[in-house]
């Protein structure tokens, strides 16, 4: 899975202020309903309550501001893949909620699958699962939470917002 969004934005959405470092910002990916591109807007989270997504909101998450560093390549921000989505939002300055949750535990099953990531067992208290980045040799807990019907309806319904709804398929004339 890869999306081509815009790197995270140096001024508030809402407010138009420049993001000053170590302010919390808050970053929204929608769908947009007419040309069907994924937008991201970012804005400062004191400002969230005057923002009003333009359709679906499919993730939401809080992070702390850090100016680009002299230099950095802003064109490889530009391709979000399901890794570096799973590397933004486990980063430990997100502020985890309910559909950033759920999107992780998807992300994690993914990347299991690709063999990027690798369980590594339980944490102490048994509640978090501990994977293994294999490239990155980094370790992140999820929580153990149970993968049931209900929760792969709600991450559909987060994907379909972001790839969109498939086509129904036509059923070949008997």
């Amino acid at each position: 899975m890869e999306l081509n969004l815009q790197p995270l934005a140096p001024t508030c959405f809402v407010t138009g202020q420049p993001f000053a470092e170590g302010q919390r910002v808050a970053s929204f990916l929608v769908r947009d309903p007419k040309t069907l591109a994924i937008l991201r807007y970012d804005l400062l989270e004191s400002a969230a309550a005057g923002f009003a997504p333009p359709a679906s909101v499919a993730c939401r998450w809080v992070q702390v501001f850090k100016p680009h560093p002299a230099g950095a390549n802003p064109e490889r921000a530009l391709r979000l893949t399901a890794e570096n989505l799973f590397l933004t939002l486990a980063d430990p300055a997100t502020e985890p909620s309910p559909e950033t949750t759920r999107l992780l535990l998807f992300l994690a099953l993914m990347l299991e699958r690709k063999r990027l990531l690798r369980p590594r067992g339980r944490s102490a208290d048994g509640t978090r699962i501990v994977y293994e980045h294999l490239r990155l040799k980094r370790f992140f807990e999820l929580p153990a939470e149970e993968l049931t019907p209900e929760f792969f309806v709600q991450v559909q319904e987060q994907l379909s917002v972001l790839v969109g709804v498939p086509k129904p398929r036509s059923t070949p004339p008997a």
